[in-house]
């Protein structure tokens, strides 16, 4: 497997590095342009909710993404040393939002989870939330 890790700061800016980064990455694959804005989705919805949601808006967090592939599948692990999530499963129903007063929609989890073939979160209050994704290519 390929593999690339970054780590950034919780700076809303340092998404948009996130995405193309592992976009310049994934560029050998040839992907398709729907997987490619899956995965795009997925790691924007992921990291500005490291960032929102982890760091509670702070910019001096560390976001960490780690991403490798084969010729069948794209993995990506992000995690955060936020705040954590005091209810996982709360936390990945529709519609609910921890950020009422960001008016966050509450859909960060679910659109993950739906593009994802495989989505785990494990969270623990005061240490930090890491994604576990996994996108089938073949």
């Amino acid at each position: 497997m390929n593999e690339m890790k970054l780590v950034f700061k919780s700076r809303l800016e340092n998404e948009a590095f996130a995405r193309t980064s592992v976009m310049a990455f994934l560029a050998p694959l040839h992907l398709s342009m729907e997987t490619l804005m899956e995965i795009k989705t997925i790691l924007a919805e992921g990291v500005v909710n490291a960032m929102i949601h982890g760091y509670e808006g702070r910019e001096d967090g560390d976001v960490f993404l780690e991403v490798c592939y084969d010729e069948e599948i794209v993995i990506i692990d992000l995690y955060d040393e936020g705040c954590g999530i005091e209810d996982v499963e709360q936390a990945m129903q529709p519609l609910y939002t921890s950020r009422q007063d960001l008016e966050r929609s509450g859909m960060g989890f679910t659109i993950m989870q739906s593009f994802a073939d495989l989505f785990q979160v494990d969270s623990r209050p005061g240490v930090g939330t890491s994604l576990h994704i996994e996108k089938k290519i073949a």
